[in-house]
């Protein structure tokens, strides 16, 4: 049987409100540890190719989907989201890569 997938968590946000932004982000690093998450991009240089960039992208990778959801779906995530959702206009989404 071949291994699950990775999976990865793709945010693009516009931030507002600075401060309430940064209370969330300092939250989310211990949310991921039970579930394998990591960061692969968080926050840096954005730079547009086609269309308009967001202020910041984050990306995060996961063991497999199943991880994945369960991370996002997790009480000590779904607690600090308010946060996120109240300082930045924002599209998150997941993305299953190649095994």
């Amino acid at each position: 049987m071949a291994a699950a997938p990775p999976a990865y968590l793709i945010a693009e946000l516009d931030i507002h409100d600075a401060e309430a932004y940064q209370k969330y982000r300092e939250g989310v690093p211990a949310t991921l540890l039970p579930y394998g998450g990591r960061f692969l991009v968080r926050g840096g240089q954005v730079g547009a190719l086609e269309g308009d960039a967001p202020t910041r992208v984050v990306v995060l990778a996961f063991p497999n989907m199943g991880e994945a959801r369960r991370w996002y779906e997790s009480p000590a995530y779904q607690a600090i989201l308010p946060q996120r959702l109240k300082a930045a206009k924002s599209r998150a989404y997941f993305v299953e890569g190649v095994a």
